[in-house]
């Protein structure tokens, strides 16, 4: 068994990791924990939470998104653009920030929770002041996009994206500056 088992990780100190910002919770029973949604969340908050979600997916007016999604407990800032089928969790809506200016591409998805085998867990997610988060792209639960940050096309989103950085891929890394491809 190595030495170093129980050192800290150096990436524990890292200020990017969502993990320090994400509530753990046990659940009940011999299944897995989304076998015991219903146990975390009201079924009637999910089901209201679900059908204003898919209003606001499918409506060309970026008013009325806003308006929707404000209406379940999303913080939506000012002048903030959501594209079509853009989805902000179903789960637990009240812990998504989008802040004034920001764009949600098409077909993104915010999630603020993590079904797992014998937890769930839950954490905010904040998108900066003018950042950007492209089509398909997912972001995780506990991940903050700084204010006027990029986030490229289909990339998952597994740590912190600080101001004004670019990330691409899966998982998101930063892309590099043309002068540093010289």
């Amino acid at each position: 068994m190595p030495d170093d088992i129980d050192q800290p990780d150096e990436r524990d100190a890292d200020p990017t990791r969502r993990h320090d910002r994400i509530a753990r919770h046990a659940t009940p029973g011999p299944g897995n924990s989304l076998q015991s949604w219903t146990t975390a969340k009201s079924p009637l908050r999910v089901a209201l939470n679900y059908v204003v979600i898919v209003l606001a997916r499918i409506s060309p007016s970026l008013k009325l998104k806003n308006l929707l999604l404000r209406s379940i407990g999303v913080t939506v800032g000012e002048g903030v653009s959501w594209g079509l089928e853009s989805t902000p969790d179903v789960f637990w809506p009240e812990l998504v920030t989008v802040e004034d200016h920001a764009i949600v591409g098409y077909d993104a998805t915010i999630l603020c929770h993590e079904f797992l085998q014998d937890e769930y867990r839950t954490g905010e997610v904040r998108i900066g002041e003018r950042a950007m988060i492209g089509a398909g792209a997912v972001v995780l639960p506990g991940v903050e996009i700084g204010e006027g940050a990029s986030v490229a096309a289909n990339s998952l989103v597994t740590q912190d994206v600080p101001p004004g950085e670019t990330v691409a891929g899966v998982p998101a890394e930063p892309m590099g500056t043309e002068e540093s491809a010289d």
